[in-house]
């Protein structure tokens, strides 16, 4: 898929729960938490998109061949190749999770009960490494 369409999809996403997305160098996607960048991409990472249906509770349909993810505009369908399964479904909660966002008005405000969302987050996830640091 097309880099800005994956990133647009990523930012509609990220609204729906409450966090503030930035891209850095080569588009990736990261948050701040506490002060410190954090990875997050639900399209690439199987956690965070497992964590993006759960906030959002999500109702998921992963029978093969097809994954299945219900966002606010009903069901998400990606029918996929059998080798790309997990790809097919984070792109599922990507993509429901995205309608739910496009959703929401704007402006942009990170609402105060997802700071829980923000606190688990940053259990899973450690900052980006500083430069020159040892990962």
């Amino acid at each position: 898929m097309e880099i800005n369409v994956d990133r647009e999809l990523l930012q509609m996403a990220a609204k729906a729960v409450g966090i503030e997305l930035h891209f850095g160098e080569n588009d990736y996607p990261h948050t701040k938490l506490g002060g410190l960048s954090v990875c997050w991409n639900p399209l690439t990472d199987d956690g965070d998109a497992l964590r993006l249906a759960v906030k959002l509770r999500m109702e998921l349909d992963l029978s093969y061949p097809e994954a299945r993810a219900k966002g606010t505009g009903g069901w998400v369908d990606i029918d996929g190749e059998p080798e790309d399964e997990y790809v097919d479904t984070r792109r599922a909660i990507v993509r429901a999770a995205a309608e739910i966002g496009r959703s929401m008005p704007a402006p942009f405000t990170l609402p105060l009960a997802d700071q829980a969302f923000a606190d688990e987050l940053s259990k899973v996830r450690s900052p980006l490494p500083l430069k020159g640091e040892r990962v």
